[in-house]
């Protein structure tokens, strides 16, 4: 759980951050995305410097000139300011300003997702990739194994989508092989999936059903779906003929279990039960 004081840090830096993509390319923005990531796993691999730079014993601007000095001629700008608000905060543990580095490094390439129109393709190259990798149960495991080199885990990613997806896709996929936040490999798939959907004001809903969904059925449910919520939803179907018939659907943490193979099982356990 992040601090008050950590995430009113991010704050701070996602309000750098947004200030600059006002007046910034997508090209640029994706570089900063990219450089941020590289500054995150800098801080990963470095833990006496990220002490260093969330100690609140150590003045704001010592703790700033110390991350400019490093970066000094490494990233451009943009990047740099970010990083120098996020140190200039306080933090609950030096993981947190690991966290922010990361969460704002998300944010930047979303926003140029955002900026050349591509957000939405990046939201559904994203699940189709997780749903393409769950199918595979040898590429699965692969990228699933949180004991492996993420950097050889995330070449293999960048070298299954080029040429194939968005830029930032392929920079988010590849990301998620460090785990984003401390997430397995495709628990981090999922929170970007749904961090896109966020940042085009939407919920995500995944949808199991036994056949495909046609346009119109699609298109009603996520109407329907979008009521309760009193936002857009984002429709993100599973075909998995193990349910049956029916359909099954979770938002958030709220799911709707009408699957035969539910009624089922509950049939079975009732018989048991007697």
């Amino acid at each position: 759980m992040m601090s008050t004081t950590g995430r009113e840090s991010i704050e701070a830096g996602r309000a750098v951050l947004e200030a600059s993509a006002s007046g910034t390319s997508a090209e640029q923005l994706t570089e900063c995305g990219e450089q941020l990531l590289d500054v995150t796993r800098f801080l990963v691999d470095q833990p006496r410097l990220r002490r260093a730079l969330s100690d609140p014993a150590r003045a704001a601007d010592d703790r700033e000139g110390l991350i400019r000095g490093l970066l000094a001629g490494q990233v451009g700008a943009a990047t740099t300011d970010v990083v120098a608000t996020l140190v200039r905060g306080r933090w609950g543990s030096p993981s947190e300003l690991v966290d922010g580095t990361e969460q704002l490094a998300v944010k930047a390439l979303l926003l140029a997702a955002a900026q050349d129109g591509t957000l939405a393709n990046v939201e559904d190259e994203l699940f189709r990739f997780g749903r393409l990798v769950d199918g595979d149960a040898e590429l699965s495991s692969v990228l699933g194994a949180s004991g492996t080199d993420p950097k050889s885990r995330a070449v293999l990613v960048e070298r299954l989508l080029d040429g194939k997806a968005e830029p930032v896709t392929v920079q988010l996929a590849a990301a998620a092989c460090y785990g984003i936040g401390g997430r397995s490999f495709h628990a981090s798939l999922a929170h970007l999936v749904e961090a896109a959907a966020a940042a085009r004001d939407e919920a995500v809903a995944y949808v199991t059903v036994a056949r495909p969904l046609d346009e119109s059925g699609e298109r009603q449910l996520g109407a329907k779906l979008s009521l309760v919520y009193g936002r857009p939803v984002a429709l993100k179907v599973t075909v998995d003929p193990v349910i049956v018939g029916g359909i099954r659907v979770q938002v958030g943490s709220d799911l709707w279990d009408g699957s035969v193979s539910r009624r089922l099982d509950e049939a079975r356990q009732a018989l048991a039960g007697r």
